[in-house]
């Protein structure tokens, strides 16, 4: 009887401390601004091969599919057109997800 009622007490205060520990729903939604929310909508503009997608390859390829390079005859990635062609054939060597992300939208862009 004891053990049943120690058990009894030890359950009615764990249950009322889970219940006693709220969340505030403040702190689960970011705060963000007008102008934070501007930015990220200008951001899904298009994505330009010359600027961003051709540098960011330049940086991680440079040695063998640019001009010199001994797969540049075969895959030349200073051509938009191999690129589309690979497609995320190119994450093989590609892991940083941002940079997989801006090929993406390139790929997907008409």
């Amino acid at each position: 009887m004891r053990t049943e009622l120690l058990m009894l007490v030890l359950f009615v205060s764990a249950s009322s401390y889970s219940c006693s520990r709220t969340i505030s729903v403040t702190s689960l939604t970011p705060n963000v601004s007008a102008q934070e929310v501007v930015a990220v909508s200008t951001t899904s503009s298009r994505v330009d091969f010359a600027t961003q997608v051709e540098p960011l390859l330049r940086s991680k390829c440079q040695g063998c599919h640019f001009s010199g390079g001994k797969m540049y005859d075969k895959l030349p990635f200073d051509r938009p057109e191999t690129i589309k062609r690979l497609g995320t054939k190119l994450f093989t060597r590609i892991h940083d997800e941002n940079d997989r992300k801006l090929i993406r939208e390139f790929l997907s862009q008409e």
